[in-house]
């Protein structure tokens, strides 16, 4: 997936939030993308990563041409790695190893209150005198994970909206966020986010499973909304859809019914 298809500019724009959003398939090859062009472009990259280990990301990566233990080295890439933290909280030992309170406390606590978890963000994002990386990035896989952790949807709403205070318009950055959704779920408080989020995002890509089940020659559809009803004009969403198909190094994408199987 090239920069060029998404923003029509190798660019990288400013103050912007984009939501990644997955319904009935798996929309993890937007976070590595994301996470490589960021690190390719120069970026400060803060990576909330809640749902797969450091190796995972990391070998994904490399397969991308990007190398996320050398990015850590160089102080370029700032990971918390949500599935150790909270192992090391439950069992105490987080507190032990850094001497500061876990950016996931909330778990340990009888309040959802995600203000360690932001303090993080702005710690890790916030220049020093001597920084020489481009824009600030907060990476967050996923969103839905903190709800499951016992954090309420008012908590991760205030979460969010004080990162993009801190992110997007005082630090002029960029906030790239993935949630789950199934429209047909019972699970009321996920929806409550993932409405919320679309209603103040400037970019959406919206990945869908095929209704008509399998196919292995396409893997999904991509609904690329960019939201210039955001930005108070009279101007309508501008909405693109394209069906795309995995492959071990890239993602193809093509025009509905236009895969190179049926052609």
């Amino acid at each position: 997936l090239s920069a060029l298809a998404l923003y029509k500019s190798r660019k990288v724009l400013q103050g912007k939030f984009t939501l990644l959003r997955d319904t009935r398939t798996d929309g993890s090859f937007l976070v590595h993308h994301f996470l490589s062009f960021y690190l390719r472009a120069g970026c400060k990259v803060c990576f909330v990563a809640l749902l797969q280990s450091f190796s995972h990301y990391n070998i994904v990566a490399q397969k991308l041409g990007v190398s996320l233990t050398a990015a850590k080295e160089r102080g370029q890439l700032v990971f918390l790695e949500g599935l150790k933290s909270c192992l090391d909280l439950l069992f105490g030992e987080e507190e032990k190893q850094s001497g500061q309170p876990s950016p996931l406390q909330f778990i340990s606590e009888s309040t959802s209150n995600l203000k360690a978890l932001f303090d993080f963000v702005r710690t890790s994002l916030t220049p020093a005198g001597s920084d020489s990386w481009k824009g600030p990035v907060l990476l967050v896989d996923d969103l839905s994970v903190l709800l499951s952790l016992g954090a309420t949807p008012v908590a991760v709403l205030d979460f969010i909206h004080y990162c993009r205070v801190t992110v997007c318009y005082q630090l002029k950055g960029n906030i790239v966020v993935l949630v789950h959704s199934n429209e047909d779920s019972e699970d009321e408080e996920n929806e409550l986010i993932v409405n919320s989020l679309c209603h103040h995002s400037d970019l959406i890509l919206w990945v869908e499973g095929l209704a008509t089940g399998f196919c292995k020659d396409v893997h999904g559809q991509i609904k690329i909304i960019r939201r210039a009803s955001l930005e108070l004009t009279a101007e309508q969403d501008l909405v693109q859809i394209y069906q795309y198909k995995i492959q071990d190094k890239n993602v193809t994408f093509f025009a509905r019914g236009l895969s190179a199987a049926v052609l």
